[in-house]
């Protein structure tokens, strides 16, 4: 009988183990190259990429959010849901159900619409901004670019913060920046 001596046996151990914790996920591996200019299918990228032990991302946190299923439809009609997974830091003002219920009737409707998706997606584009400032330090400024390449006002009344018209009334930190819930739907002025 032929022993193996307990250093060989240790290597060959440590081995297997590096090689089944390298095996690689089929969905990662079927993700494309965005940088060759290839486009993500909608099912596919990051934010299709299961994840239980990091901190929720920002769209992690809407989609669990009862109060944001309008806003969550609105991201996957438009396509963004790769957007909202992304390093950051992003700061995200999300209105609520309520306030895209508050807007004319059949807006929602429509702008869900296959045909209205770069409208969607400008909207959507409008609530994004680079960064991850607390509301305090929002007081601090006047406006702020958005991630449609417009700007929108910054407004403080009393404690209150307003961006585009529309108030912030909580904030959710994220692991790629925070989300700012506001009362409106902010849209973005016509050029």
């Amino acid at each position: 009988m032929k022993t193996i001596k307990r250093p060989n046996f240790l290597s060959v151990l440590l081995a297997g183990l590096l090689m089944l914790g390298c095996k690689a996920d089929p969905k990662q591996a079927t993700v494309p190259d965005t940088s060759s200019g290839i486009e993500i299918g909608k099912e596919e990228g990051q934010a299709f990429i299961q994840d239980d032990g990091s901190a929720p991302n920002i769209l992690n946190v809407a989609v669990s959010s009862p109060d944001h299923t309008t806003l969550v439809a609105a991201v996957q009609a438009a396509d963004l849901e790769n957007v909202l997974v992304n390093a950051g830091p992003l700061m995200v003002f999300a209105p609520t159900n309520a306030a895209f219920d508050a807007l004319p009737a059949g807006t929602v409707d429509d702008l869900l619409k296959p045909e209205n998706k770069d409208a969607l997606a400008n909207i959507l584009k409008f609530h994004v901004t680079p960064g991850n400032y607390d509301k305090e330090f929002l007081k601090k400024f006047k406006k702020l670019g958005q991630a449609n390449d417009q700007s929108v006002p910054v407004e403080v009344r009393g404690d209150d913060v307003y961006v585009g018209g529309a108030k912030i009334i909580g904030s959710v930190p994220a692991s790629n920046g925070i989300i700012h819930v506001v009362d409106k739907v902010m849209l973005p002025p016509e050029e």
